[in-house]
């Protein structure tokens, strides 16, 4: 096995242990259903566990029911934690500026959603040995808050300090914190940059209480060699015989920040992480990984149930771009399609409703689809994407009677645009074929091998397949925040009511240019 873990975008992972299992839970921010919990045997192989949330507020920037949307906010940095019978998990969502707090008695829920007054970025729980419960957060500056018993306001009286100050920094200052008492100690670990250049590494401040002073510093600052990229933000967990590792994550490009695993030893009470300072390249095999619940996959939309199946019936490395109208999406096990009917008009595709997304993995990835554009109207466009603030699609879109083959793009290279002239930008038609008909496979391929972070489409007649426009250049933005995805979309630019019909979705990871698949 190498490192990075997963190979696919989970950011600011969280992981606790409960017994011999583990558990991971990731930012999943504009995504549907929202909180993407993971689980393990063996810290290496990974299998979808759970979602704790279906819908947050319904707001109409969640349900993208207008010109709004909330690319780039909802859910950050999920703080995970088991005491005395109880999950806990809590995040603040930037569009909403509220932390939410959700109990559950299991992993799998059900999710309890409870009130928590105020708003704490990139918070950590803590549940000290005298029952008391605190909140570690911030940015720059990293406070300690202690709250009420049941979590749902601070203590009035309680604890309410800046633990450690960095806000004199240039650049990324102090946050994603996570904090832990261990072997009586306190201890804060952070994500920063560094102050000559961009690049993310983790630091540690310790105290033998809460009122003391945290003292510490840099405890990791590798690139694993790819592209000077740092290694950082995460949780710690200890092995039941022992042993300690750290998941944290490295920004890969186009495709997300990808979470890798790091040893974690101790030297007079302050942790070590690595070996010699650097993340190791390779993992020991761990478990058998067969039988898990997978994190990508193809898909015939006959439909199942139990946790294979958590993202509102379907499999559960599905996501919607944004909160669903599952009014507006209607499943046919018997055939094995999934159709999406439009309810509103939109410039482009990320504005368009009930998107099916999956994370792509590193290196790249193929995937295709099968579209029936039969119910589209003038104006619509049905197919597959590269979902980004950068995106690329192929589709299928009717035009004066005929059915024509298209691939659109967008690029907003100097970042000018505000949101909401973004909202309102169409894409840019690089490439345009004529159809026989309506039923027609479309494909991408994704290429992230050292940023190279390139998308290319296709479409098929007959076995042959036939390219459409050019490659297309992928990009990491603050825009959108997280990882390229591929999804399968429907919209309408003149008038509402037409619909697609989607088969055969066709997935792998793979090297690019070698048709050799990779686990994923």
């Amino acid at each position: 096995m190498t490192n990075p873990l997963t190979n696919l975008d989970y950011p600011d992972p969280d992981v606790i242990r409960v017994d011999d299992t583990y558990y991971l839970a990731s930012t999943t921010m504009h995504f549907f259903p929202g909180c993407a919990i993971l689980r393990s045997r063996d810290l290496i192989h990974w299998e979808h566990a759970a979602y704790v949330y279906t819908a947050l507020d319904h707001t109409p920037a969640q349900r993208l029911t207008g010109p709004q949307n909330i690319y780039g906010q909802g859910m950050w940095a999920p703080c995970l934690r088991w005491h005395k019978g109880t999950f806990y998990l809590c995040f603040a969502a930037n569009d909403t500026r509220q932390t939410y707090l959700f109990t559950a008695p299991g992993i799998q829920g059900p999710w309890t959603r409870r009130p928590m007054e105020g708003f704490y970025h990139d918070s950590s729980l803590l549940f000290d040995d005298d029952g008391r419960v605190y909140i570690a957060y911030g940015n720059k500056q990293i406070h300690i808050r202690e709250l009420k018993p049941d979590l749902s306001a601070p203590l009035e009286g309680g604890l309410d300090r800046i633990a450690i100050d960095d806000a004199g920094h240039p650049g990324l200052g102090f946050e994603g914190t996570h904090f832990y008492k261990i072997g009586g100690r306190y201890y804060l670990f952070n994500i920063h940059s560094l102050r000559d250049r961009w690049r993310r590494v983790e630091s540690c401040h310790t105290a033998d209480s809460l009122e003391g002073e945290f003292t510490g510093g840099d405890v990791l600052n590798d690139d694993m060699g790819y592209c000077g990229q740092g290694v950082a933000q995460g949780g710690i967990v200890d092995t039941p015989e022992g042993k300690w590792y750290a998941v944290l994550f490295q920004d890969r490009g186009a495709v997300g920040r990808i979470p890798v695993l790091v040893p974690v030893t101790w030297q007079e009470g302050f942790p070590v992480l690595g070996v010699d300072g650097k993340v190791p390249l390779t993992l020991p095999r761990g478990e058998n990984g067969e039988g898990l619940i997978p994190l990508t996959d193809s898909d015939n939309f006959t439909g199942g149930e139990g946790p294979a199946f958590q993202s509102y019936g379907f499999k559960s490395c599905w996501q919607f771009n944004h909160e669903p109208d599952l009014t507006l999406v209607r499943r046919d096990p018997v055939r094995g399609r999934v159709e999406i009917t439009t309810d509103k008009l939109s410039a482009n595709l990320p504005q368009a409703r009930n998107t099916l997304t999956q994370r792509m993995p590193y290196p790249g990835c193929r995937a295709s689809v099968l579209v029936d554009a039969s119910g589209l109207k003038e104006g619509d466009y049905a197919g597959i994407c590269a979902l980004q603030g950068c995106y690329g699609l192929a589709a299928v879109t009717r035009r004066q009677g005929r059915y024509l083959a298209v691939m659109l793009s967008f690029l907003d290279e100097d970042q000018s645009l505000t949101p909401r002239e973004k909202a309102l930008a169409p894409g840019r038609e690089r490439a345009c074929a004529e159809l026989p008909g309506p039923l027609v496979r479309l494909e991408l391929e994704a290429d992230f091998t050292e940023m190279k972070d390139t998308a290319r489409f296709y479409w098929y007649q007959g076995k042959e397949r036939r390219a459409l426009g050019e490659p297309h250049r992928l990009y990491f933005r603050l825009d959108h925040f997280t990882g390229c995805r591929v999804g399968l979309f429907v919209f309408s630019t003149a008038q509402t009511g037409g619909r697609a019909a989607f088969s055969d979705f066709r997935f792998r990871g793979e090297a690019p240019g070698t048709g050799e698949a990779q686990d994923s």
